[in-house]
C-alpha cells in the first residue's frame, strides 16, 4: 500500500520507532469526517485530533479518490505533473500523523505550526530523492514549485492563513539552505542534518533556520 511506503520512507529518514501504523487510524468516509470535525473545512486530507486527560483520539483523513488516483498512477514508480499534487497531500496527511504519533509517545506537544513546517521539509527532501532516483539526476526547480506560489484556500481565516504563511516562509529557507546537500554524495550528511532536525523543539528548529 502506498501510504506504508510513504510512513517506511520518513521512519528510515528519520530514524524513527513510531510504534504505529497509519494504516491503524486512515478513514476515508467524507462523512465519518465531517462528524468528527463538525465545522471543518472540506480538504482531501486532514488530521483529525482530539485531545483530553492527557489522551488523545487520532484519525487521518485520506478522499477515497485521491487515493485510487494515486493507485493508477503510482508516484514511488513514475512522479511527475500528473500525480504531484496528489502525492504532496498524502505525504503531507503521513507526515502529519508520523510527527504527531512520534512526539506524543515521548510526551511531547506539537503546535499546528510545527506538523505544518515539518510536512513542507518532508515533501521538499522526499521529493528531490525520488526525482533523482527516478530520473538519475537533481530535479530543477522543485525549490520553487513548493515554495514560490503557495496556494491558500478563500475560506481560511486569517490567524490560519499566517500560519500557513510563516511555515512556508521558514521551510522555505531551511530547504534552501539543504539543495547543496542533498545534491551531494554525502548521503550521512544529508541524514544527520535531517535527523537532528527532526528531533528540535519549535524554538529550536527556528533558532536553527534563522542561525545564517
Amino acid at each position: 500500500m502506498l501510504l506504508h511506503k510513504l510512513e517506511a520512507m520518513l521512519h528510515q529518514l528519520y530514524a524513527l520507532d513510531v510504534g504505529y501504523a497509519v494504516s491503524d487510524f486512515l478513514i476515508t468516509d467524507p462523512e465519518l469526517a465531517r462528524s468528527l470535525d463538525s465545522g471543518g473545512r472540506t480538504v482531501d486530507e486532514k488530521l483529525l485530533i482530539a485531545e483530553a486527560d492527557g489522551e488523545a483520539d487520532v484519525a487521518l483523513y485520506l478522499e477515497r479518490e485521491l487515493l485510487d488516483r494515486l493507485d493508477r498512477h503510482d508516484p514511488l514508480t513514475k512522479l511527475d505533473g500528473g500525480n504531484l499534487a496528489d502525492f504532496w497531500s498524502a505525504l503531507e496527511g503521513v507526515s502529519h500523523f508520523t510527527y504527531y504519533a512520534w512526539n506524543a509517545a515521548r510526551d511531547k506537544a506539537v503546535s499546528l505550526f510545527e506538523l505544518e513546517l515539518q510536512a513542507e521539509v518532508d515533501k521538499f527532501v522526499t521529493t528531490a530523492m525520488l526525482l533523482r532516483e527516478q530520473t538519475g539526476r537533481d530535479p530543477s526547480g522543485l525549490h520553487a514549485w513548493l515554495f514560490d506560489s503557495p496556494t491558500l484556500a478563500a475560506e481560511l481565516a486569517e490567524h490560519e492563513r499566517e500560519r500557513y504563511r510563516r511555515a512556508n516562509r521558514y521551510a522555505a529557507k531551511y530547504c534552501r539552505r539543504l539543495e547543496p546537500t542533498l545534491a551531494g554524495d554525502d548521503e550521512a550528511a544529508a541524514q544527520r542534518e535531517l535527523r537532528r532536525f527532526y528531533r528540535l523543539s519549535q524554538t529550536s528548529k527556528l533558532a536553527h533556520i534563522g542561525a545564517d
